[in-house]
């Protein structure tokens, strides 16, 4: 599956930014929006996507199963499927916010192999395979080589559960608003991944992330030089939902200072 991976890169890719496309026509439109909890929206361009998506997406690997964030009923994904977040960023394009992104990973046998995050309307599309780098529009990325918090720039996002988190969230704002050059919150995690692995963030956290959150994110990332684990330190794990990304360098002390107390 890693060859195969390679090989269903450029068909994936253009499947998603097809998808774009789609999410672009439907951003004209009024937004019809219901909720899925008290901050947690979804439009009928979320089911849209998703549902074009998994077609084409089936097509394409027919073996391959789907977790995707309007139809899934796990978080734990099947041996061989693709992870799909079809408008990661729902309540930034229900305000007509363009910091949304399309986000699918091909996850196998543990790991993912293949991730693409689309930012269609900003016009940025970003690709990986296991082993051969990350790009965005085809330019090679790599995280940055700040090595010092005082020089960093930090992104961060939300539950949605914040009644339940709003005191470790504001524990940690407490810890990384002093100590860094500043703090960023995009309201997508994908993009703030892909950011991360394009040099633009030095490092990322949030907590009570799904699959379909970070699946392609996470191989940008590492793919571009970069590091992503928990809170503190120990590896990662696609449903354990907190996440901590940096360029490595500044991986320890940002888990110091987030990693504890929370």
């Amino acid at each position: 599956m890693h060859a195969r991976a390679s090989s269903l890169l450029p068909e994936v890719k253009a499947i998603v930014l097809a998808a774009g496309e789609l999410l672009h026509e439907h951003h004209a439109r009024p937004r019809a929006v219901r909720l899925k909890g008290r901050i947690d929206l979804v439009t009928a361009t979320d089911v849209a996507v998703e549902e074009f998506l998994k077609e084409r997406l089936g097509a394409c690997l027919p073996e391959a199963d789907m977790l995707a964030e309007e139809s899934a009923s796990r978080l734990t994904p099947p041996e061989c499927c693709w992870i799909i977040d079809p408008v990661d960023g729902t309540t930034n394009f229900a305000h007509g916010l363009p910091l949304v992104g399309i986000s699918v990973g091909l996850w196998h046998r543990g790991e993912i192999l293949l991730g693409v995050v689309n930012v269609p309307l900003i016009g940025e599309c970003f690709s990986a395979v296991r082993g051969q780098g990350a790009f965005c529009n085809g330019v090679r990325l790599a995280v940055t080589g700040t090595d010092r918090l005082e020089e960093a720039l930090v992104a961060t996002g939300f539950p949605y559960e914040m009644e339940e988190e709003l005191d470790g969230v504001l524990h940690r704002m407490r810890q990384v608003l002093p100590r860094t050059r500043g703090l960023r919150r995009c309201g997508a995690a994908s993009v703030d991944l892909a950011w991360l692995a394009s040099g633009r963030f030095d490092a990322f956290y949030e907590n009570r992330l799904k699959p379909w959150d970070v699946a392609a994110g996470w191989l940008l990332v590492e793919e571009a030089g970069g590091l992503l684990t928990n809170f503190d330190g120990s590896p990662f794990s696609i449903t354990g939902g907190e996440v901590l990304a940096s360029n490595g360098k500044l991986h320890r002390a940002m888990s110091e200072l987030i990693g504890c107390g929370t």
